[in-house]
């Protein structure tokens, strides 16, 4: 049972979690925001793309996107360049631009709350893994690229 939790223990579903509560709160206290709607595609238009090139340079550079699992490369390049967590700051920005789009606003600190829990669920791990694999590539990396802006 253990060993299913951890397999099903992914950043898509807590996405999906915090999207349906933000959900359920623009369900009971709608509030729009001026532009609301094209704000919003815009956020999860953005974090899609955002997610995909990122993606895809890791699939060019070889290396996993999956978590929990060993690097094979280092990559630092393109969206890596403004932030060392691109597909979690695509998830933070696809969340908040649902949000905007259901009129959530009051959901919104959802959206620190869902980065504060990958954080601590994902990325600190992650980045652990990334340390002792790449060492002083990393560390260097770390001083120059913020972990999500």
């Amino acid at each position: 049972m253990n060993r299913l939790l951890r397999a099903i223990d992914l950043p898509p579903l807590w996405l999906a979690h915090f999207a349906a509560a933000g959900w359920g709160v623009a369900q009971i206290v709608p509030v729009a925001l001026p532009g609301g709607g094209l704000v919003g595609r815009a956020l999860v238009g953005v974090g899609l793309a955002l997610m995909a090139t990122a993606a895809a340079q890791m699939v060019a550079r070889h290396t996993t996107f999956i978590p929990r699992r060993d690097p094979a490369a280092l990559v630092t390049g393109g969206v890596f360049a403004l932030s060392r967590n691109p597909i979690y700051l695509a998830d933070a920005l696809v969340l908040s631009g649902l949000l905007i789009l259901w009129q959530g606003v009051l959901a919104l600190p959802l959206v620190p709350a869902f980065m504060a829990l990958i954080t601590r669920r994902f990325i600190l791990g992650e980045e652990a893994r990334i340390a002792a694999h790449f060492g002083a590539d990393y560390a260097a990396y770390c001083s120059r690229t913020r972990r999500w802006l």
